[in-house]
């Protein structure tokens, strides 16, 4: 078995001057010949799949804005255009496709690379330049399909409102998130979730947080909840604006960063679940990160050594120490 990818860059999915624009993927592009990857077509979701997560009615409130022209539509802002309903449904079912063939078998892991992106994407709304929730549909799907557990972990610089939405009263679906506390969309203190402790975990992390932090929380957060879960299968919310430069947010990962926390996550998975992992890009708004962070996944993912990118943070990192201690007693962890 391979590692495999799905590739829907929605190439007419974009509004004027939007950080969250096709751009994002061209310089990745170019990089995919460097990895032994197999390339899965992508085929559309359906609306029932799409309803796994979201109402009948929001699916076609986001329908209808696609057909009447188009606009923004909340005040991240979000746009859609006549394009963006076909454009989310099929990174949806790249999700889809990513997860199912891992969990058949007939891949080792994935990277679903899509936008629209997700995860902020609530089951009543669409909001945070997200549509459709892809992460969190093929979480759902993984369950109709056999699995008792499904994880999900989530580096994003923004909080995954919407996959913590998704997952709030479900016992087999789990979710972790690390991101800049104060910055979009105000969501994801570490006590968000009391009646769900250990199954849902937010970390929310100072400015410039960066590799050093990371790995803190890997070891002492990341570890303990994945054992203690023990899901059937993880996924990955893979956003690379949790780099030290992304345009729109001040956290202090870097490329290197970037494997380290996915190689940790691929390794967590081939102990707890038989490697049965998939990764689907969020956010990453400087098509140069974005590019060497999914490099980065797709390292971990094969084994080919990681081409060092120098474009370590200049910031000082915060201590961590206090709140990862706060963070592990809240959720019981000795």
């Amino acid at each position: 078995m391979t590692t495999a990818y799905t590739w829907v860059a929605s190439p007419t999915h974009e509004y004027e001057d939007h950080p969250e624009r096709p751009e994002r993927l061209t310089e990745l592009e170019t990089r995919l010949s460097q990895f032994k990857i197999e390339k899965l077509d992508a085929t559309p979701a359906t609306r029932d799949e799409i309803a796994l997560v979201h109402a009948p009615r929001m699916i076609e409130a986001v329908d209808l804005a696609c057909a009447s022209g188009g606009g923004i539509i909340d005040y991240a802002p979000t746009f859609v255009n006549p394009s963006s309903f076909e454009d989310a449904l099929l990174a949806s079912g790249g999700t889809l496709g990513c997860a199912r063939a891992v969990w058949a078998g007939a891949a080792s892991d994935a990277f679903a690379i899509v936008r629209p992106p997700g995860h902020h994407a609530e089951p009543n709304r669409a909001m945070g330049f997200c549509l459709f929730n892809n992460i969190a549909i093929a979480a759902r799907d993984l369950l109709e399909r056999g699995a008792e557990r499904v994880l999900v972990v989530d580096y994003d610089a923004h909080h995954g409102n919407g996959t913590q939405a998704a997952f709030w009263d479900d016992e087999r679906l789990a979710y972790l998130s690390t991101h800049q506390w104060g910055i979009y969309p105000g969501t994801g203190s570490m006590n968000d979730a009391p009646h769900a402790k250990e199954r849902i975990v937010n970390v929310p992390l100072p400015a410039h947080a960066g590799d050093a932090c990371f790995e803190q929380i890997s070891s002492q957060v990341i570890a303990p909840m994945v054992k203690s879960f023990q899901p059937d299968m993880l996924l990955v919310s893979a956003g690379f604006d949790a780099h030290w430069d992304d345009p729109i947010t001040m956290l202090g990962v870097s490329s290197a960063g970037f494997y380290g926390i996915s190689k940790y996550l691929v390794e967590l998975a081939r102990e707890v679940c038989e490697g049965k992992i998939v990764f689907v890009l969020e956010g990453g708004y400087s098509p140069r990160n974005v590019a060497n962070g999914a490099s980065a996944v797709f390292a971990a993912l094969t084994g080919v050594p990681f081409a060092e990118v120098d474009d370590a943070s200049p910031h000082d990192e915060p201590d961590l120490t206090k709140m990862i201690e706060a963070i592990r007693a809240w959720h019981g962890w000795k």
